[in-house]
C-alpha cells in the first residue's frame, strides 16, 4: 500500500525545505520542478497520442 500525505505532513516538508534552502532558492527549487512536471507531462501525453493509448 502506497502512504498518502496529509495536509500537516506538505506543511513540515514546506517548513523544512524553506530552514534548508531559504525563500530565494526555494522559488527558483519550485520553477524548476513545474517545468520538469509540465515537460513530464507533455512528454507522455505524446507518448500517448503517437502510440494510441
Amino acid at each position: 500500500m502506497i502512504p498518502t500525505l496529509g495536509l500537516i505532513e506538505l506543511l513540515i516538508i514546506l517548513v523544512v525545505a524553506l530552514l534548508v534552502l531559504g525563500p530565494q532558492q526555494l522559488v527558483g527549487v519550485a520553477q524548476q520542478l513545474g517545468r520538469a512536471t509540465k515537460a513530464v507531462h507533455k512528454a507522455w501525453q505524446d507518448l500517448k497520442k503517437d502510440t494510441g493509448l
